[in-house]
């Protein structure tokens, strides 16, 4: 970044607090994408399609990526956008209003932090933080700025999942005493690849970062980032954050939990990959608890809920005179919702699965229906709803209009960061004021980490 764009950015930053524009009914939003992977050419491809948006920048480390982007950009809008190699570029830029981030984990909390500093409002992808520490800092920063900060955490915006939710926290099964999240999604083994040299038009000191400065890697970059320390949180801070903040969710978004624990392993591949890919946590709530588990290899679903409508034996079979009739549901047979990503509820009074297949809710002994909800294909894309949310609120001003602020998303993020630090410390962890451990100072440790300079949080 060159000397006048770096004064620029941190004149920005001093006077971010001054910068809030009230924004009219039918102004757009000028909005700039950083990190254009696959989930930033998802954010892409939604702001421009959407009216009260207008991509003025697009930025990657990678030139390959910018090209890329441009290119669906012209092709969605008939226009190009600025382009940027450095988000503090894109930061300073003016013209610029709200960034959406969507790089890998390790930069998300310093990109949010560097955007808000300069007076821009944030839409930044799960999960809110790399670590603890982190999280903490983005609350600090947005409440000095007054910067809105949404997560995206997609399904807060779910019309489905918003309904089955209401309809638990309303009672519906009675007293949750256990959410449960499941993570099943299949993951091949990455294999093994030699250290080679950074392809040409890739910014490799910028990707890493806050992270240790490391020779190229064609593992560590393009997805597989998720699975080494340095920049990643394994699958329960990817895919499982998102149903981790359902079972929050559906307890009433508690705060941090008394203790922590998880165990497990990276079971049957011999490669590169450092995080497991078999992992099972439990969180204590006092008289509640989540339980999280994420099982990367071959398995079957749970939470099926395959229900016989009443019928003679089968031919040989004798009922014994004391069993009941097989339980049907009327009117109708439940479709069975076989869960492989999504969350189980556990209440005093009965049970609820739900996936993005939708919601079914049982009650008493019989495991009678007593609710079931479809996704409505009308009702629009969870991330375009909730892209619409974080617009919404910088408009209104107002951050508690956000369906997943940082505040509660950060705490989402913590327990994956917990179930982390518990499996790599190898014991149970029990949460003191800060937060930090009860006489754990190598778990304590974890809860931030070691920056490079100056990429400093």
């Amino acid at each position: 970044m060159s000397q006048s764009t770096s004064r620029r950015f941190f004149l920005g930053a001093a006077t971010a607090a001054a910068a809030a524009r009230v924004w009219g009914a039918n102004d757009r939003v000028n909005v700039a994408i950083v990190g254009l992977g696959g989930r930033g050419t998802n954010h892409l491809n939604i702001y421009s399609r959407m009216s009260e948006v207008r991509v003025a920048g697009i930025c990657d480390i990678d030139q390959a990526a910018r090209e890329r982007a441009q290119a669906t950009l012209l092709k969605n809008t008939g226009e190009k956008a600025k382009e940027f190699e450095d988000m503090r570029q894109a930061f300073a830029d003016s013209e610029v209003e709200a960034v959406s981030i969507a790089t890998p984990n390790h930069w998300h909390a310093l990109a949010a932090i560097w955007a808000m500093k300069a007076g821009k409002d944030v839409y930044g992808e799960k999960p809110a933080c790399y670590n603890i520490y982190e999280g903490q800092r983005m609350i600090q920063v947005a409440r000095e700025t007054r910067r809105m900060l949404q997560i995206g955490s997609q399904h807060r915006s779910s019309p489905l999942k918003m309904r089955a939710m209401a309809a638990i926290q309303g009672g519906l099964i009675g007293q949750v005493y256990m959410a449960k999240g499941l993570c099943f999604k299949r993951r091949a083994s990455i294999g093994h690849k030699d250290d080679s040299p950074t392809p040409p038009g890739v910014n490799w000191d910028l990707f890493l970062g806050p992270a240790p400065l490391r020779p190229f890697n064609e593992l560590r970059f393009k997805y597989n980032w998720h699975w080494f320390w340095d920049t990643g949180n394994g699958d329960i801070g990817n895919q499982g954050v998102h149903e981790i903040g359902l079972c929050r969710w559906g307890l009433g978004d508690p705060q941090m939990p008394k203790t922590a624990y998880a165990q497990g392993g990276k079971y049957a591949y011999t490669d590169d990959q450092e995080t497991p890919n078999t992992l099972l946590a439990s969180y204590d709530y006092g008289g509640r608890e989540i339980v999280f588990e994420v099982r990367g290899l071959l398995t079957g679903a749970e939470g099926s809920v395959v229900k016989r409508r009443p019928g003679p034996p089968a031919t040989g079979a004798v009922a014994p005179p004391s069993s009941p009739a097989p339980t049907a549901i009327a009117p109708r047979n439940a479709a069975p919702l076989d869960i492989m990503i999504g969350n189980l509820f556990y209440g005093t009074e009965g049970w609820a699965a739900m996936s993005d297949g939708g919601f079914l809710a049982f009650k008493g002994e019989g495991s009678e229906l007593v609710m079931e909800e479809r996704p409505d294909r009308a009702a629009g894309d969870p991330t375009a709803l909730h892209m619409r949310n974080f617009l919404a609120a910088c408009r209104s001003r107002n951050y508690q209009d956000l369906h997943d602020e940082i505040a509660n998303a950060y705490l989402s993020a913590s327990l994956c960061h917990l179930a982390n630090i518990s499996y790599r410390v190898g014991r149970k962890l029990t949460l003191a004021p800060g937060p930090k451990f009860a006489g754990d100072a190598e778990a304590d440790r974890l809860i931030t980490r070691n920056y490079r300079k100056p990429y400093v949080v």
